[in-house]
């Protein structure tokens, strides 16, 4: 495994808790000399990330939509550049880009890149799973949701299928480690 796909925060205003989890992700990705594939915003989770990676011996990719670069609200750490023409297309080619996507916490555009992606591995568009980074039980509302909807037949088959949960960075390596067998 190379490449991970990255879903997370753009904000700023987030507890510290999430910041120092997001750096060790990205400790964790450039010491294993790995490429971050990302959303390419100056900002939030996503910037930690990508900083940590650089400093740790890791490449970045930003999967930069226009309105971004418009806006100049580009990471200036990146390496590669892929530039889309919108949002839906950022999600299309973070995908293709990535050996395995991982979500970190995060808002609305998280959860959308995490319902596309899921969505599109049900109707057989990619045989890609989502890794929840589980930090501080962030998503356990979100999976006990799904847990529901799956009980009530709204969610077919096997969702361990498209959506995979690590609640430790340790947890998150076995993962990574096992999918790369």
């Amino acid at each position: 495994m190379k490449s991970i796909g990255l879903f997370c925060a753009a904000s700023d205003e987030i507890d510290s808790c999430y910041v120092n989890a997001a750096r060790e992700f990205g400790e964790f990705l450039g010491r294993r000399g790995m490429t971050l594939v990302y959303g390419g915003a100056a900002a939030g989770l996503m910037e930690v990330v990508a900083k940590a990676v650089k400093e740790s011996g890791g490449r970045v990719v930003g999967v930069v939509p226009q309105i971004l670069i418009k806006r100049n609200r580009v990471s200036s750490l990146l390496d590669d550049r892929i530039v889309t023409e919108n949002l839906s297309d950022r999600k299309d080619a973070i995908l293709a880009n990535c050996d395995i996507p991982v979500a970190l916490p995060g808002g609305i555009g998280t959860l959308d890149e995490l319902f596309h992606v899921m969505a599109a591995a049900t109707i057989g568009y990619h045989h890609k799973r989502v890794v929840l980074y589980n930090v501080n039980g962030f998503w356990n509302n979100l999976l006990s949701m799904l847990s529901a909807y799956k009980q009530m037949g709204f969610v077919r088959g096997d969702i361990d299928k498209y959506l995979i949960v690590a609640d430790s960075l340790d947890e998150l390596d076995r993962i990574l480690q096992a999918t790369n067998d």
